[in-house]
């Protein structure tokens, strides 16, 4: 059992994962600054810094899921593995 042990959680993923991107929130904001100037407004960077940064939650929360579905499917493949196993053995034992 000490593989459960070293079980991630998909709730722990999800907030590494959407907290740790900032490649969205950065392009937000530097595509703000200019049109914020010649409009002489914040609403530019308010607008794309908070797409951005909604982008880069998004990105890694979807990762993240990705991730966990893979980690899921090679769990039930090991599993289904170790049945067909039993499964063989306890047919040739008679």
């Amino acid at each position: 059992m000490a593989s459960q042990d070293n079980v991630k959680h998909l709730e722990d993923c999800s907030v590494s994962n959407a907290l740790g991107t900032w490649v969205f929130s950065v392009a937000g904001a530097l595509l703000a600054i200019p049109v914020g100037i010649k409009r002489k407004s914040l609403a530019p960077l308010v607008f794309f810094g908070t797409t951005g940064t909604m982008l880069d939650i998004i990105m890694g929360i979807s990762a993240c899921e990705r991730e966990h579905a893979e980690h899921q499917m090679t769990l039930l493949e090991a599993q289904g593995a170790t049945g067909m196993d039993v499964l063989e053995d306890s047919s040739t034992d008679p």
